[in-house]
């Protein structure tokens, strides 16, 4: 009998990274266990959709043998979190008792800039580097996956209520160009490397989309998208930070978009890679696909949908 293979997050909101390599895997015909956080309409999704569902902790001891034990491939993900090293750390070392051969861990491609001399303002990327440091060191057979900016994680997020009211995207990013990735091309590399991971143990994958611009660029590209004219104000870091922390999102967030802002200010998120192509045979959508998606969103008459909102 096939094993499972363990996709954490999965139950994250419709688009997430999670719940859509959950979505391929079983496409494909895989045994997938998903691991969720509650037992709710989400995760009753997954059982409908096929999924082995399996409530648990990333912090928790006992939930990450549960999960783990009979898996050989594993997908591990979390999102932004002040505790994403200890979370990390207690499945790696679970996941080492159990005897996984394949862990692909998601990562971030800020990490591929930093080193034991070099690192960011973000704690987030702190933790990021430090948890894969403890993975190399761990002796897991790691697989590290490094997307950009996601387009559905920022853009999605934080640019949709100033297109709706004044069709302008006010972001802090300053001349800085940046290469934003679909979640959905982010996932189609997930899958395909817990598919078939061994060629892939050891190695480190950088995900962009398909091209590399500034903001205006890109307000071209949510133009041509919506059918009007839509322009890119830059606006201080300062101020749009303590717009953030205004609407209650935590400092440990807040602290890490303003530190993604001062880099694209700075040129470093102007990047490109052939990854995602070369591991799935398809080219990664662009900035207005992604717009042309979600149109409804950055229209007036739309309103939020609460997957769309920032935790």
């Amino acid at each position: 009998m096939e094993k499972p293979i363990l996709v954490t997050g999965a139950a994250g909101r419709v688009g997430a990274i999670g719940r859509t390599v959950t979505e391929l895997l079983l496409k494909q015909g895989k045994s997938v266990r998903a691991m969720v956080r509650s037992e709710d309409d989400r995760a009753q999704a997954l059982c409908d959709m096929g999924a082995d569902v399996v409530v648990g902790d990333l912090l928790d001891l006992n939930s990450m043998h549960k999960a783990i034990a009979g898996c050989e491939t594993m997908y591990f993900g979390m999102s932004v979190s002040d505790a994403y090293l200890a979370a990390t750390v207690n499945v790696a070392a679970v996941a080492k008792h159990h005897g996984v051969k394949a862990f692909v861990n998601m990562s971030q491609m800020t990490l591929s800039q930093m080193s034991i001399t070099e690192t960011t303002a973000s704690p987030q990327h702190k933790l990021h580097w430090l948890s894969e440091q403890a993975l190399n060191w761990s002796g897991l057979p790691v697989v590290h996956v490094r997307p950009t900016v996601l387009q559905e994680g920022f853009f999605l997020i934080l640019t949709p209520d100033s297109v709706r009211e004044s069709n302008q995207i006010r972001l802090p990013f300053g001349e800085g160009k940046t290469s934003p990735v679909a979640v959905e091309d982010v996932a189609r590399v997930i899958a395909a490397l817990l598919a078939n991971p061994h060629p892939h143990i050891g190695k480190v994958y950088h995900l962009t989309g398909p091209q590399s611009g500034n903001m205006h660029f890109y307000a071209q590209e949510y133009s041509k998208a919506l059918g009007r004219t839509i322009t890119f104000h830059d606006v201080p870091v300062g101020s749009w930070r303590d717009g953030l922390l205004a609407r209650g999102l935590p400092v440990h967030l807040v602290t890490h978009l303003a530190t993604m802002a001062d880099l694209h200010r700075a040129g470093r998120y102007d990047r490109m890679s052939d990854d995602v192509l070369t591991l799935t045979g398809q080219a990664p959508k662009s900035m207005q696909e992604f717009v042309s998606r979600n149109a409804a969103t950055f229209t007036v008459s739309a309103k939020r949908p609460e997957h769309e909102r920032m935790p």
